[in-house]
């Protein structure tokens, strides 16, 4: 992983994650609990799948895996996807991630298409190695804050908000967001000299600054007015990791039962109804499992960004409902430094529940010796494109990771510890050095 195998020794982030808190061992897997059944599963023989670059060499001389072959020789981004199961998407200290991250970075971009849907322009990469990625364009810069006057449902997406998203899911130990990491693009060469997509060609320009632009086609900002310009023709944006096919791993998409209204006028339930979370917790659902405190870990992630925008949410269809929640799109985040957006937290402080495992975390990372502001910094310089957040952005997570614990605090004193926090943490005598509040 970046940040934990090339950081020099007295680094906190490698003394992070050899706490007790992030060596916890997973369940034993069964097949039920694995994506794909790579052994039996017919889908992973490149013979069977009768395509042709798969099958000795690709189209550049780029060897690709043949049938023979163990998974080990799959590239890296098939070694992501095998080895996502029912409780993480990617395992600590997975080494495939950081090299599909080095990929992402190096690899030679053979197509671009405009991903359908959404209010802004978003690009599908594919690369060399048939591995594909999610490119999000650079909108604002570092230090631009979002206006105050901007609807969070109108504000721009930050390609710096996503890789950003990516480091701080980590830190946190809940490895839900699709890795991510930054690039420089050549707009001319790697995006308009690759694309087969007329509808993106088009909307090429050279501006009167005489630096190459294009804005493609989507249902909010893709206008000459919002184009995006290079400089001359070079490019920032993020390049998130994509997850299986859809025709593979059937994802489910659930409504976030706190999302917001989308209206500039009208208020949503939870925003009149103090007692909204009882509601909740009586329907189908959130009535048992896990499901209500990945609710409450998505909340803290989302207010540590200052992350609005959560209207739905998507998990593997495969594992049911016992099962983590995949914390996609994380652009709106980072948008303001300056403000803490306290409705973020109400599913937390409405509902009055946490994993144990997340609050002693949260507790570990508000300690001095660890500081999230300081492992966010650290992790952060391992990207391309570093610095990736300004220094208010990094000082705010501290500031909001208190007030998260204030809410958390106020409800055990409120509720008494053990109607609080939920014990997750299975592994009896785990020896955490954060005692519990009682």
């Amino acid at each position: 992983l970046p940040g934990s195998g090339n950081t020099v020794k007295g680094s906190r982030l490698s003394a992070l994650f050899e706490h007790p808190l992030y060596t916890r061992p997973l369940p034993p897997l069964i097949d039920e609990d694995t994506l794909f059944n790579v052994n039996t599963d017919i889908r992973f023989d490149p013979k069977a799948a009768e395509n042709p670059e798969w099958n000795g060499e690709g189209k550049d001389g780029d060897y690709a895996p043949t049938g023979e072959m163990s998974s080990d020789s799959y590239p890296n981004w098939l070694r992501f996807h095998i080895g996502i199961n029912r409780y993480e998407l990617y395992s600590r200290h997975n080494p495939v991630i950081d090299a599909m991250l080095k990929d992402l970075v190096s690899q030679r971009i053979t197509s671009v298409a405009m991903k359908s849907g959404g209010t802004q322009l978003k690009l599908i990469m594919t690369f060399q190695n048939y591995g594909q990625a999610l490119f999000k364009p650079m909108k604002q810069t570092r230090e631009q804050e979002t206006p105050p006057d901007f609807f969070y449902f109108s504000d721009f997406e930050r390609h710096n908000a996503e890789i950003a998203a990516y480091h701080l899911d980590r830190i946190l130990d809940f490895r839900r967001v699709p890795p991510v990491t930054g690039r420089l693009v050549n707009m001319t060469k790697e995006i308009r000299d690759v694309t087969r997509d007329k509808k993106l060609w088009r909307t090429f320009f050279i501006s009167p600054a005489n630096n190459i632009c294009f804005y493609g086609e989507c249902s909010y900002y893709c206008s000459t007015e919002h184009a995006l310009c290079g400089k001359p023709d070079q490019i920032e944006g993020s390049l998130a990791a994509f997850l299986p096919d859809l025709a593979l791993a059937k994802r489910r998409t659930w409504r976030n039962p706190w999302r917001r209204s989308y209206h500039k006028r009208k208020k949503a339930e939870w925003e009149v109804d103090p007692d909204y979370c009882e509601e909740v917790k009586q329907t189908p659902l959130y009535d048992s499992g896990t499901r209500l405190l990945d609710i409450m870990d998505m909340t803290i992630f989302d207010f540590l960004m200052g992350n609005m925008d959560r209207h739905h949410y998507e998990t593997f269809e495969k594992f049911g409902n016992e099962t983590f929640i995949i914390h996609l799109d994380n652009g709106r985040g980072f948008g303001k430094h300056s403000h803490d957006e306290l409705s973020i937290l109400v599913p937390l402080s409405q509902c009055c529940r946490v994993k144990r495992s997340t609050h002693l975390r949260l507790q570990l990372l508000a300690k001095e010796e660890f500081r999230l502001s300081a492992l966010m910094e650290e992790s952060l310089q391992t990207d391309t494109l570093s610095p990736i957040l300004i220094r208010p952005h990094l000082e705010a997570m501290d500031r909001r990771l208190r007030l998260v614990l204030q809410v958390l605090a106020d409800c055990i004193e409120k509720e008494g510890y053990s109607n609080v926090v939920e014990d997750d943490l299975l592994v009896e005598g785990l020896n955490t050095g954060t005692a519990p509040q009682r």
